[in-house]
């Protein structure tokens, strides 16, 4: 059993920055590949980035690429997602999510986080 809880969300105006972290309980987080998935109103949840196990493999969303980093820290059981050069369109509920199974997908993960608003917004 996994338990996710996000944290960092928040307000910030057009070409800032955030770091958005997601701690996990449980004695096997190590061994789950980690994902990143946002929604934003009135959309269809969006894959943003994902994490190997092992941080060997690690993908982006074309509209994050080159401003997002997602990076983990299995001794302290966290993900991260360090959003640089934010655009209004990064709007959304930000949310993690752990399976044994990496991919980039929106779905079918086996443990989801609450989620953690941010708004981007002059």
């Amino acid at each position: 059993q996994v338990q996710l809880v996000e944290s960092g969300g928040g307000l910030v105006q057009p070409g800032g920055s955030l770091r958005l972290s997601c701690a996990a309980s449980g004695r096997t987080f190590s061994s789950y590949n980690m994902a990143w998935i946002r929604q934003a109103p009135g959309k269809e949840r969006e894959f943003v980035a994902a994490i190997g196990w092992d941080a060997s493999s690690i993908k982006y969303a074309e509209s994050v690429k080159g401003r997002f980093t997602i990076s983990r820290d299995n001794a302290k059981k966290t993900v991260y997602l360090q959003m640089n050069s934010l655009k209004p369109e990064d709007t959304a509920v930000y949310y993690c999510a752990a399976d044994l199974t990496y991919g980039l997908r929106v779905y079918g993960y086996a443990y989801w986080g609450q989620g953690t608003q941010v708004t981007v917004s002059s």
